[in-house]
């Protein structure tokens, strides 16, 4: 029976129950439960956090902050987007939500982001019978951040605009900076296991440029300028009070808890050195953020009965590329690569139990586990 999980959305709550129940007990008494003082004040804190010059927009949940994002940008119908198919599906789903077309590229063997190379060759040669490729998607996976360098260099030549997809890294950093600084606009999902989640769905995009953030204000809410008119076809996603004011509460120990996260990381790093399962690759000059720890296993389904034998629970994160998936096969485009390391790489990750909350014995008892693979 598994007795360590994945992950525990009930431990982050427990942990802070106090402040979170206080937030809460704030909203309901205030009356005012959707795009108040609460989303404002939340807003604000992200953008100051994320780093100087930015701004926050919140919204329903991290696929709709992806959406939007395309969306301020005029991005849609006709139009490519280039991301890749080693993700959540909510990246795919929120451009075709938008109307555009997207264009699956590999990722990389260790960091598991896109391979700048293969970006590098579809921008300056796109592929036949697709709209322009007016986007790029970059997915911070894991809690690693992508080769912004490249791939940002790749989007600047061929003048291309580049989005991130932060909902697995808040708090990442690519040198100096936190991603979702570096492209036009950024998304970040709020949902409940994520480093910074919700207790419920919740979204955020972010971006340095106001007239794209009024923009942003303004689609995730009908279009509305002034109450009650429309100025563009605008949409429903709208970060309630209640869980602004949870996140407001969490925001306020993220970084602590991704310092936590990293140490955990350090332990399970020194448990498998010199095994046969090797730890997660670190970009140089790049912080991560450990929303998953995950692993490479030839004999994946034995680490995995082994580990649960010792009441240690695992998971796959994503155990079908999304192009593979019965929804998109056969019509999604792929690129030049045909996506080949993305295919290697479903038959082989494992994520390892990978949250704050952890207790040091539960650490203790998956290293030890780990050291008698």
């Amino acid at each position: 029976m598994t007795t360590i999980p994945v992950a525990n959305p009930g431990a982050g709550y427990r942990a802070l129950q106090a402040e979170i129940d206080a937030a809460v007990a704030r909203v309901l008494a205030s009356g005012w439960y959707v795009l108040g003082t609460e989303g404002r004040a939340f807003e604000a804190e992200f953008a100051a956090w994320l780093g100087p010059g930015q701004h926050a927009i919140g919204c329903a949940n991290g696929t709709d902050a992806l959406a939007l994002a395309l969306r301020a940008l005029d991005i849609g119908p006709g139009d490519t987007v280039a991301t890749v198919s080693h993700t959540a599906v909510a990246t795919v789903a929120a451009i075709e939500m938008a109307g555009a077309t997207p264009l699956l590229l590999d990722v990389e063997p260790q960091g598991y982001c896109m391979d700048p190379a293969e970006l590098s060759a579809v921008l300056a040669d796109p592929p036949a019978g697709l709209g322009p490729i007016r986007a790029v998607i970059v997915v911070h996976l894991y809690g690693q951040p992508a080769d912004l360098g490249a791939i940002g260099a790749a989007c600047d030549r061929h003048g291309v605009a580049l989005i991130e997809d932060c909902s697995q890294a808040h708090g990442a950093r690519w040198g100096t900076g936190r991603v979702g600084t570096f492209g036009a606009l950024a998304a970040f999902s709020c949902y409940p296991t994520k480093n910074l989640g919700a207790l419920g769905d919740g979204g955020v995009v972010t971006t340095a440029d106001p007239a794209l953030a009024a923009r942003l204000a303004a689609l995730r809410q009908y279009g509305w300028r002034q109450h009650y008119v429309s100025d563009e076809a605008g949409v429903n996603s709208r970060l309630d009070e209640l869980q602004a004011a949870i996140l407001r509460v969490k925001l306020a120990h993220l970084d602590a808890q991704n310092a936590r996260r990293r140490a955990i990381a350090a332990e399970y790093d020194a448990a498998l050195a010199g095994g046969p399962v090797a730890p997660p690759w670190r970009r140089p000059g790049t912080e991560p953020v450990f929303h998953l720890y995950v692993v490479q296993a030839e004999a994946r389904d034995a680490l995995r009965a082994r580990l649960a034998a010792e009441g240690i629970g695992t998971a796959l994160h994503y155990p079908m590329p999304v192009h593979a998936q019965p929804a998109y096969s056969g019509r999604i485009r792929l690129g030049p690569a045909g996506c080949r390391e993305t295919a290697r790489l479903a038959e082989r990750i494992v994520s390892l139990p990978m949250f704050p909350e952890l207790s040091d014995s539960a650490i203790a008892a998956i290293s030890g586990a780990l050291r008698r693979l």
